[in-house]
């Protein structure tokens, strides 16, 4: 296996010292963070650009690097399809959503739970979040650091350790302007990174041609499954119906990328801007697709899962660099750098944001309850030592995923299971004004506890790949051995696939794809909030609510 050399190292070592000097112009010139406005929405005066960049590449972390071009190289194309939801979804967010966020124009978007349902509404649905995003932040550390060991040797504990520290330093002392202007430089460096794999296969194979039709060649084409059954993993309608309430959930009520469109001084502006990462986004995610039938094309005669080469599918994209650039020192190390900024950027976000929910949500109530406002300097010292903190503990988190054998797996479904609820909550507050707090709370409460059960209940029936081939690995045996699901996998004349059918014993729910996990947690939490709500106001013979229009959706709003 070859490894990183000296030059590979200094172009990483580049990419840190990048990140960490924006951070450092950005405390000792650009702004100085004379208050929490300007630490946490940079004064409201961010560009357009920058802050659509920054919303696509907070969005693919390096889990989604790595992942979805193994899930194009294990599963084929079908998963593409997910664009489509992004351009449906867009629209709704910009101009249902984020005018009511726009009109509120604080850091927290929980303040608008307490203004429209109450306190215990709002530190409920942030404590979700915090514990949510941790997580999936602790993930989002150790994922990359361990693709990266298994294929360059790469210290596990040296990539988290570094990949923590260094967001945490130029989040802390940079504020939300630092965080988003590394995006920009990150963004570039993610997209180089997939660039070069595509173009080195391209090279080797004989061109874009030639990788499609190994692609098709290998079963990889796949993107007319209009399957109505909601067990089949990806169809037509799990992919645009699931991703169009994930991405709802992602851009319209989620306190990270809420609080990037509120740096922009005006909701026209912020619309532009959310509309610019749409295309960002679908361009960066059709990319990644392609790059895992680039990747294909390499070794679709020998798959090195089953060569014994890596463990894991998702060490796929970093062996493939290792094994076609590692003669040109350097390159090797912008890519392994792109994997870094990914991880990067995303890290960067979940410090900003949960430093900024922490101090709104619970730092300023404690400080009320003692009738004493907190002063200008004492914010910004609380923001950044909650800055200091939050990046500590991903690191922390990042190095207990590795004795949680599933986190990853885990940490992925429950950010998509927290998303319907949450969003449901929001909708419940926006477009339901007879929605009251008993029913929002009932309604979010059983909604979590729902989707939370369909996501890790168990046990689940394992998920069937495409074949592989091994014709060129030098070994033509079968071969049987147990994978971590329980089922065997077995190898025969140099072909394998996983010998399975749809076993109907397994709970209904507990098949269905996850895809279904975010409409179903927001159905959920939309049907039980206007009944409870409908129940308890007939029961307390409570009279209709007087409600704010500024806290109703613009489309609800011009109705009343």
């Amino acid at each position: 296996m070859a490894t990183l050399t000296a030059a590979d190292y200094a172009v990483i070592g580049a990419l840190i010292l990048i990140s960490s000097g924006i951070g450092v112009y950005y405390w000792l010139i650009g702004g100085r963070q004379k208050s929490t406005e300007e630490y946490f929405m940079a004064n409201k005066s961010m560009r357009m650009i920058p802050v659509a960049i920054g919303l696509m590449v907070s969005y693919l972390s390096a889990v989604s690097l790595l992942g979805v071009s193994s899930e194009n190289y294990v599963y084929g194309t079908q998963y593409a399809v997910i664009n489509i939801s992004y351009g449906l979804a867009t629209p709704f967010a910009a101009y249902f959503y984020l005018p009511v966020f726009f009109k509120l124009g604080t850091a927290s978007t929980f303040e608008y739970l307490q203004k429209r349902f109450g306190t215990t509404t709002r530190l409920i649905a942030s404590f979700a979040f915090l514990l949510q995003l941790l997580l999936y932040s602790g993930v989002v550390l150790y994922a990359p650091a361990l693709a990266l060991e298994a294929t360059t040797g790469l210290s596990t504990t040296a990539s988290v350790i570094g990949l923590g520290l260094i967001c945490t330093f130029y989040s802390t002392i940079g504020g939300i302007k630092a965080v988003l202007i590394t995006d920009v430089f990150q963004g570039l460096l993610m997209l180089t990174a997939v660039v070069t794999v595509i173009a080195t296969a391209a090279v080797a194979t004989g061109g874009l041609n030639r990788i499609w039709q190994i692609a098709g060649e290998g079963s990889r084409l796949e993107f007319n499954n209009i399957s109505p059954d909601p067990t089949v993993r990806y169809t037509w309608w799990s992919l645009t119906l699931g991703g169009f309430f994930t991405y709802l959930s992602l851009y319209s009520v989620n306190q990270v990328q809420v609080q990037r469109m509120l740096t922009i001084s005006n909701l026209a502006t912020a619309q532009r801007a959310l509309w610019w990462s749409w295309p960002m986004a679908s361009i960066m995610s059709l990319t990644l697709c392609f790059s895992g039938l680039a990747i294909y094309a390499k070794y679709h005669n020998c798959d090195p899962l089953v060569e014994g080469r890596i463990s894991s599918n998702d060490q796929l994209m970093p062996l493939y660099v290792m094994d076609m650039l590692s003669d040109y020192p350097g390159v090797p190390g912008l890519f392994i750098a792109g994997i870094f900024s990914a991880g990067l950027s995303t890290i960067s976000a979940t410090i900003n944001s949960l430093s900024a929910v922490i101090l709104e949500d619970y730092i300023k109530p404690l400080w009320h309850i003692r009738n004493k406002d907190l002063s200008t300097t004492t914010s910004i010292i609380i923001s950044k030592i909650l800055a200091l903190v939050v990046g500590l503990s991903c690191v922390a988190v990042g190095f207990l995923a590795q004795y949680l054998g599933g986190l990853l797996q885990a940490a992925l479904t429950i950010f998509g299971v927290v998303g319907g609820p949450m969003l449901g909550l929001y909708t419940l507050g926006m477009f339901f004004p007879s929605c009251n707090q008993r029913g929002a709370i009932a309604g979010f409460i059983l909604s979590l506890m729902f989707s939370l059960w369909i996501g890790f209940g168990q046990p689940k029936p394992p998920i069937p790949q495409l074949n592989v081939s091994t014709d060129d690995c030098g070994f033509n045996n079968t071969i049987m051995f147990r994978g971590s699901d329980g089922k065997s996998l077995i190898y025969t004349n140099s072909r394998y696939e996983l010998q399975m059918e749809k076993d109907k014993s397994y709970f209904y729910l507990y098949r269905i794809s996850y895809m279904w996990y975010c409409p179903l947690g927001f159905l959920v939490a939309i049907i039980t909030g206007w009944i409870i709500s409908w129940i308890t106001r007939w029961i307390f013979k409570e009279s209709s609510i007087e409600i704010d229009l500024n806290l109703l959706s613009p489309i609800v709003a011009s109705r009343k």
